[in-house]
């Protein structure tokens, strides 16, 4: 749209359906550049993506040409169809409903960044269950434990 100027940055969390540890070291390197081609295809920018076996930290350069609800939908959605049909788990692979989705200025984006890099080096000391509670606490999220990523049933 003419004349629209934007600066929009986004850090959007998702876990695997039960926080199971699923996401294995030998492809997530494939998974993590999928789901940057599906984010890229749709106009935004991936400026970093990593996260555990459990789950994922996207933060991203977000354009206001679609929802944010449509966009986690579709990469959650075809990220989860490529997963089963590359047959990387047995079964079919499904992330656990909802996201977290966090805004951040750009002046934020190198800690951010960092920070996602540091994945596995944050989760000697913390839980996904403790970070992503102090991410919604920081962010001045209201939130009902009830509904947070839920554990293996």
């Amino acid at each position: 749209m003419a004349n629209t100027y934007t600066q929009i940055h986004i850090q959007a969390v998702f876990a695997v359906q039960n926080r199971r540890s699923l996401i294995h070291k030998e492809w997530k390197d494939e998974l993590y550049k999928y789901i940057t081609g599906i984010i890229q295809n749709h106009d935004h920018k991936v400026l970093q993506i990593n996260g555990m076996p459990d789950h994922l930290h996207i933060l991203f350069g977000f354009r206001p040409t679609q929802t944010l609800a449509d966009l986690m939908q579709m990469v959650k959605q075809d990220s989860s169809i490529w997963i089963t049909e590359k047959g990387f788990v047995k079964g079919k692979f499904n992330w656990q409903s909802g996201y977290g989705a966090f805004s951040y200025s750009k002046s934020q984006l190198p800690r951010v960044i960092k920070y996602i890099q540091n994945q596995e080096k944050h989760h000697q000391k913390k839980t996904f269950l403790e970070e992503y509670e102090e991410l919604l606490r920081i962010h001045e999220v209201d939130y009902d434990k009830r509904y947070i990523f839920k554990e293996i049933e």
